[in-house]
């Protein structure tokens, strides 16, 4: 008998074939892959979704990168010092590879780095990964696995040249049964079931995947910045750490940008509290338009869909 597992995200998609699985009559499971990097109203969204809806209780799988950092450190310490690094700071960053329990920040700090547009590690690695192993492995010893997923073509001209099935390579199948949806059936489906949206939506925000994605927008980085300050002073600490972590003893949470508007330091990449500045400019501040223009909505690079772009309705 095939096995039905729904991935849920927290957003809108995911939730209305969560709603979608609840009126086939089938049984099924619902996972969720927490970041580390998400807002507290999707934590609360995604675990109370069952009680709002009388569905199954979303499961939360988390990456552990404990191996990782080990290895990264033992090679640091070998290697760093050939390379002519000084002592100390090899010590802080062989210091820094220590587990935090944020499978965000320490996937960055193993890899020494953040995720970028140009080399998204952080679905697979935090997301789809985990799914597979800890969820999806398990369940195919049990038999057939067909995964649901929340993606709709009208999201992004990739997400349109997705197939509604497909085999994935874990050895489950894959179904899309949403692909064909406008935003109002979403939306729809949600009020059928008397669900109310994730608030994220109503405050503005364009998605509600980690926050902030390192794809998201100017006026995204603005919104978050104004409402919730708290997570750019995570970001900027995360920063430090991360470039405290590294040989180059430099890391930004957007890929690295020039910044031409400091002359005393010339060449310097901008940080997260640079770019969170600019992002309050008006169309006179256009420094780094042609790098947010880039940073469209539906730039998940995971085949199974596991973020949410920026069609909010």
């Amino acid at each position: 008998m095939t096995q039905h597992l729904v991935s849920v995200s927290g957003g809108k998609d995911s939730t209305a074939v969560y709603l979608l699985a609840m009126e086939s009559g089938r049984p099924f499971r619902a996972v969720f892959a927490d970041t580390g990097n998400e807002h507290e109203q999707t934590y609360e969204y995604v675990d109370r979704l069952h009680e709002r809806t009388g569905g199954p209780k979303v499961e939360v799988v988390r990456a552990d990168f404990t191996k990782e950092l080990a290895r990264h450190r033992e090679y640091l310490l070998r290697e760093w010092p050939k390379q002519g690094i000084p002592d100390a700071v090899v010590q802080e960053a062989a210091a820094l590879h220590e587990p935090t329990g944020n499978p965000y920040l320490d996937l960055c700090i193993s890899k020494g780095r953040f995720p970028s547009r140009m080399a998204q590690f952080c679905t697979g690695e935090l997301k789809e990964i985990p799914i597979t192993t800890q969820v999806v492995g398990p369940m195919l010893r049990n038999g057939p696995v067909l995964q649901w997923l929340g993606i709709r073509a009208a999201e992004s001209r990739n997400r349109a040249r997705q197939p509604r099935y497909n085999h994935h390579e874990s050895g489950s199948m894959v179904w899309r049964p949403i692909f064909r949806w406008s935003i109002d059936q979403v939306w729809d489906i949600h009020k059928r079931h008397g669900i109310e949206r994730n608030p994220l939506y109503t405050m503005g925000m364009g998605r509600v995947g980690c926050m902030p994605c390192i794809n998201c927008r100017k006026s995204e980085l603005r919104a978050i910045a104004l409402q919730f300050p708290e997570h750019i002073d995570r970001i900027e600490r995360w920063e430090s750490i991360v470039a405290a972590a590294n040989k180059r003893r430099s890391a930004t949470f957007f890929p690295a940008v020039t910044d031409p508007t400091d002359v005393d330091r010339p060449g310097t990449y901008s940080r997260i509290r640079t770019l969170v500045e600019w992002s309050k400019t008006g169309r006179g501040g256009r420094q780094y338009d042609m790098f947010f223009a880039q940073q469209a909505g539906g730039g998940c690079a995971s085949d199974l869909g596991l973020c949410e772009g920026a069609d909010h309705g």
